[in-house]
């Protein structure tokens, strides 16, 4: 298994049946072009895109810089093989060599393979919280928001 940074909308959209959907191209490029985002995909001997992990700079100013890893996905026929664990580790590293002071995910209390997965990478467990959503632009499915 070999983790690279994603660079290029090819990559990601390659990328997109480890995904919740589709990939768009005008998506995946603005991801791309946004700084503090980062993609890296975990790859096959083969070139297969096994599983991949994208992370979100964020800083405050009483916190500084912290990397939030965003999504963590692997292949279903790829799992329990160190691929989650491998690719959270990376994008650890690679917050170090950015300067993040710290790094965050959240996660489903009752989501037994990632908390395991995030444990072994050494996280701390920092106390249960409740996730709430707004969902701003129904359309989005159609079109890029941030485009209008």
């Amino acid at each position: 298994m070999e983790v690279r940074r994603a660079t290029t909308v090819a990559e990601l959209v390659a990328a997109e049946h480890l995904y919740d959907g589709p990939a768009r191209e005008e998506w995946a490029a603005r991801f791309l072009a946004a700084p503090g985002h980062l993609m890296l995909i975990a790859y096959t001997a083969d070139g297969f895109p096994a599983g991949f992990v994208s992370g979100v700079e964020m800083t405050h100013p009483d916190k500084g810089t912290e990397m939030c890893l965003y999504e963590l996905s692997v292949d279903e026929a790829h799992r329990r093989h160190g691929t989650g664990r491998a690719l959270t580790e990376a994008l650890l590293t690679a917050a170090r060599e950015r300067g993040c002071r710290g790094a965050w995910v959240g996660v489903d209390t009752d989501n037994a393979p990632a908390l395991a997965t995030y444990r072994a990478a050494g996280a701390a467990d920092e106390g249960v919280f409740a996730m709430l959503g707004w969902e701003l632009c129904p359309e989005a499915d159609e079109q890029d928001p941030a485009a209008k």
